[in-house]
């Protein structure tokens, strides 16, 4: 039953497979591999690697543009990690350490790296994100030249990275941010914003660490349900296990799949 999809050459039964499909469908932020493992009776590795066929599964095979005629589409950047780490140790070393009495530990303070994902946001349809090294108007032009048909409406703010990427679509609108600007008539962001909380609070509360290797699949996890709101967990779940077919991930190369 499982051979070519991305199931295959997994021991665990069937129905686990399903629940573990369903718990994630139906998770607005996510389930964590350490909660699969212990509802599932599974090792936390199993789970993990679970997780991320399930993930794989939810990605779309050959999608179609974004957008249309009269189709508003909402672009945005958002900036993931980039904590700082914290001291440890008990509580009166760090208030030692926050009023300067002892020496600062040499690993602690050091910023993590941050990740970056663009996200085009149709409004009242899907959503699609995209892990980039950098945002720049090239990266940012690659991506909206494969995803989004130039007769929609583009949406963005005041970026230097989308003032010439407009002229190639029906319309392109900007609202100024710094200028305490959020809408203005139809122009506004708000639709990726909205789509952005819902990321940050699962892989920060949720997940906690997404390694870069990583990312792809966990924001395709989260643009998969965005995608697919207004529906029933039954039908989230339905619309996931009909991406299996034709897929494969190996535990010792999820990094590059």
């Amino acid at each position: 039953v499982t051979v070519g999809t991305v199931f295959e050459r997994s021991k665990l039964p069937l129905h686990k497979w399903v629940l573990a499909t369903t718990l994630m469908c139906a998770s607005k932020k996510g389930i964590s591999a350490h909660q699969l493992h212990r509802m599932l009776g599974i090792t936390y590795k199993t789970a993990w690697f679970m997780a991320h066929r399930i993930r794989e599964a939810m990605r779309e095979s050959n999608p179609s543009p974004m957008g249309g005629f009269g189709a508003v589409v909402e672009v945005d950047e958002v900036y993931l990690g980039g904590k700082i780490r914290r001291p440890h140790g008990t509580p009166r070393s760090k208030r030692l350490l926050a009023e300067g009495d002892v020496k600062r530990p040499k690993r602690w303070g050091r910023r993590t790296k941050k990740e970056k994902v663009v996200t085009l946001v149709e409004r009242g349809g899907r959503v699609r994100s995209f892990h980039v090294k950098r945002v720049t108007t090239k990266n940012v032009e690659r991506i909206l030249e494969a995803q989004l048909s130039e007769r929609s409406t583009l949406m963005t703010d005041e970026s230097t990275v989308y003032t010439t990427l407009g002229n190639d679509y029906a319309r392109h609108e900007t609202v100024n941010h710094s200028l305490g600007e959020y809408v203005r008539g139809d122009v506004y962001t708000n639709t990726v914003e909205n789509y952005f909380s819902i990321l940050k609070r699962g892989l920060n509360g949720v997940y906690q660490h997404c390694s870069s290797d990583h990312l792809k699949r966990y924001v395709g996890e989260f643009d998969f349900r965005y995608s697919n709101r207004g529906v029933t967990d039954a039908e989230r779940t339905d619309a996931a296990l009909l991406g299996i077919e034709g897929k494969r991930l190996t535990y010792r190369q999820p990094a590059q799949a």
